[in-house]
């Protein structure tokens, strides 16, 4: 029974790689497994009558409605051109820096982080607005991908971040598992909101870190990362207020009133979502970018990408089911709970072995399928759930960089110019998630980094 467990995640796991639909995948091998192990009599098919309450929690979950907005937020803000008139802007304001172009970008990745949390749709416009200047001005093309892919993927844990929704609702759900285990039948609980509120330092952290690499290489490899020649610094002063105006207020008065209300507890984050929808359309308008024609587009991919969210989450949940019936969870527990070390080496083993699924799988198969069975013994071990769901978070945000099957990778390679090396971009992005280990580090060894925020609102 318990071997059949172990064989169906790596069955699982084997058809991912060779590229089947996660969804389909998930659930059909764990169907599959299912009616054999009725017929060996090692499945008890009541597991299984537990699937239309989990399907039914699905749809009515009132906290996965934000996945919708989010996107739909993200999504009018790629239309709306906010990006290239920020990039615009900084690059003028900090064009005259060695390293100024890369700097904005960091900058304009972190405003376009906070108010869009997509990633894909940042590393491409990203790349297709900033790394053809950053060639032509003479930037390593090493470094210029490398920090295009590394802030692209801010949009993981700047909130407001769909991986926060969806890490929010699935540590809630193994959160109050874990106490009804412990025999705690009044639970405390975990929102989404604690998660975006705990994730504010941990990703301005990151990005001081982004910052600091970019201005440690200027000063110690100049010539990779050039100024602007002084003879195209000259613009009028108005003409670079009313560009700041213009282009930096817009998504930032978009931030403070999503965060905002969400911070303050004005608005739950679902709520929060549809003020940023809302407030997206208004940008997009006041941009002169708002067509019929561009709100159909925007609805036809937030539906593209909410529809293949959900299938997923649906999959997972029959998955988790099975793995369940086979006793895997049972496996799971007794390995992490008599590992030598306690809850060090338990969480160390998890985000080892996360790390290492982000080379092959990515942030939504982990959070649907690994993160519910880890995530019940993990918090039954008094682990702090606002900083596990953070440095899960953070570690998840690697699997956009790393290779072979790093999305940042393959939206950049999409658009970059065929000049630039494929192997150019994987070097690239190696100091980057070698930062991005770093900052893991240090929230695991000062956990308030996450904690303390939330702690002052609570």
């Amino acid at each position: 029974m318990e071997s059949m467990a172990l064989i169906l995640f790596l069955v699982v796991f084997v058809f991912l790689l060779l590229g089947y639909p996660v969804a389909m995948t998930l659930a059909g091998t764990a169907l599959g497994f299912a009616y054999i192990g009725g017929l060996t009599d090692t499945f008890d098919s009541a597991f299984l009558e537990a699937l239309p309450n989990r399907l039914y929690g699905i749809m009515t979950n009132q906290t996965l409605i934000a996945v919708p907005l989010f996107v739909f937020m993200g999504v009018m803000l790629e239309k709306s051109k906010v990006a290239e008139k920020l990039l615009n802007t900084m690059a003028t304001l900090f064009g005259p820096l060695r390293g100024g172009i890369g700097i904005s970008v960091t900058l304009v990745g972190m405003l376009l982080a906070a108010s869009t949390g997509i990633v894909g749709a940042t590393v491409v416009t990203m790349g297709l607005l900033s790394l053809p200047t950053m060639l032509k001005r003479g930037y390593d093309p090493k470094i210029a991908t490398g920090t295009i892919c590394a802030t692209g993927t801010l949009g993981q844990i700047i909130p407001p971040s769909i991986v926060l929704v969806l890490l929010g609702d699935v540590l809630s759900s193994a959160y109050q598992q874990a106490q009804l285990d412990q025999g705690i039948f009044s639970p405390e609980t975990l929102s989404v909101g604690d998660l975006f509120i705990g994730a504010i330092i941990p990703g301005l952290l990151l990005v001081g870190l982004y910052l600091f690499y970019l201005i440690a290489m200027s000063l110690i490899k100049p010539e990779s990362m050039p100024a602007i020649p002084s003879d195209e610094r000259n613009i009028d002063r108005d003409e670079l207020i009313h560009n700041i105006l213009t282009s930096l207020l817009p998504p930032v008065l978009l931030i403070f009133a999503v965060l905002g209300s969400i911070i303050g507890g004005f608005a739950t984050p679902t709520e929060a979502a549809a003020v940023g929808a809302f407030g997206a359309m208004l940008i997009a308008w006041q941009q002169k970018h708002f067509t019929l024609d561009i709100l159909k587009a925007v609805m036809e991919e937030t539906t593209r990408v909410t529809s293949m969210v959900f299938l997923i989450f649906i999959g997972a949940s029959i998955f988790s089911l099975v793995f369940r019936g086979f006793g895997g969870d049972e496996i799971v527990q007794d390995f992490l709970t008599d590992l030598p070390g306690g809850v060090f080496t338990a969480v160390f083993v998890v985000m080892l072995v996360m790390f290492l699924l982000g080379f092959v799988l990515d942030f939504i198969e982990i959070t649907f399928v690994v993160v519910p069975i880890v995530g019940p013994i993990l918090l039954a071990m008094d682990v702090n759930p606002i900083w596990l769901g953070i440095m899960i978070a953070i570690n998840l945000q690697t699997s956009f960089l790393t290779p072979p099957f790093g999305f940042a990778l393959f939206y950049l390679r999409g658009v970059a110019p065929a000049s630039i090396k494929t192997i150019d971009i994987y070097k690239g992005v190696a100091p980057f998630i070698l930062i991005q280990l770093i900052a893991l580090a240090m929230i695991a060894y000062w956990p308030s980094l996450t904690t303390w925020l939330p702690s002052k609102f609570q």
